[in-house]
């Protein structure tokens, strides 16, 4: 028997379903059959039940499950524990990063990531927060900087970033100006400018508003802070952004906090486990970049 045949024997008595485990191992599902054929044929045993629809573990299917599981794990250990010892990480990873965010820690992280390890490719992506969730569950994306409403998804592993209130931003002499906080359905009042379906503030301002029962009239979206700022600034909208991203328009825009929006907006690193070293150096680098004074 090869590592290849436990691993496909785990995926199928883990999904339970031939097909399903041919998608994750990414082969035929014909494939799969005849190498957990071969397997059966080595141990002198079926290992599944193929008379109904799910795939079920036989009695030795079940006796063998737990040491495949094993010699795959310590098959992993030993790639690791060689990759640290000699220093050299090698591959590909993918890092995304939420649409109109541009923040230096992470670029800072990739640079001196690059510098210690050279030998790993590394692609940026850009994409709306959900999207980027997705693709880290999903396993196309390794590492993502996301907005989310909240809490990080808790199906993947995070660290968060920031973690701030919404406001809403408008030009001075603005009657919302006058009133400091100002309240959602204030807010509402107005058309806004805000970011787009799929982004953390979205996520924040679509929950509150539903838990309201507001529906605002969304005059106008945008996925960069600069051009909700502009639009604003220009009397075509409230703004929506969060205290921080504000704080860079006070020349021309007022900032009010949304007093009562109590779900906050967070930006989070997210991730699926840190097996892989490269992976778990590129997190250790991000953790250092975001809490370096």
């Amino acid at each position: 028997m090869d590592l290849r045949q436990l691993e496909y024997f785990v995926a199928v008595a883990e999904e339970r379903n031939f097909t399903r485990a041919a998608e994750r191992v990414h082969i035929s599902q014909s494939g799969v059959s005849a190498q957990i054929r071969q397997l059966e044929r080595e141990l002198g045993a079926e290992l599944f039940d193929r008379s109904g629809r799910a795939a079920r573990l036989t009695v030795a299917g079940k006796a063998a499950l737990e040491h495949a599981r094993a010699a795959l794990a310590a098959a992993e250990a030993v790639g690791q524990a060689v990759g640290e010892v000699t220093d050299v990480i090698r591959g590909r990873l993918t890092v995304g990063m939420v649409m109109g965010c541009t923040v230096t820690p992470l670029f800072d992280a990739l640079a001196r990531f690059h510098l210690a390890h050279p030998g790993v490719d590394v692609a940026l992506i850009e994409d709306t927060s959900e999207r980027l969730a997705e693709g880290v569950r999903d396993g196309g994306v390794d590492l993502a900087l996301i907005g989310s409403a909240g809490e990080p998804p808790d199906v993947l592993d995070s660290f968060t970033v920031i973690s701030e209130r919404l406001v809403a931003v408008v030009p001075h002499g603005h009657p919302l100006t006058g009133r400091d906080p100002v309240t959602l359905r204030e807010v509402a009042g107005y058309p806004l400018v805000c970011m787009p379906r799929g982004t953390g503030l979205r996520g924040v301002l679509d929950q509150a508003c539903a838990a309201q029962r507001l529906d605002p009239a969304i005059g106008l979206q945008a996925s960069a802070p600069d051009a909700i700022a502009d639009l604003a600034a220009r009397g075509l909208g409230v703004g929506v952004l969060s205290e921080s991203m504000a704080a860079r328009y006070t020349d021309r825009l007022a900032a009010r906090v949304i007093a009562d929006i109590d779900i906050p907006a967070l930006l989070a690193l997210v991730w699926r486990g840190a097996h892989a070293p490269a992976v778990r150096e590129l997190v250790a680098h991000c953790r250092r970049a975001f809490t370096r004074p």
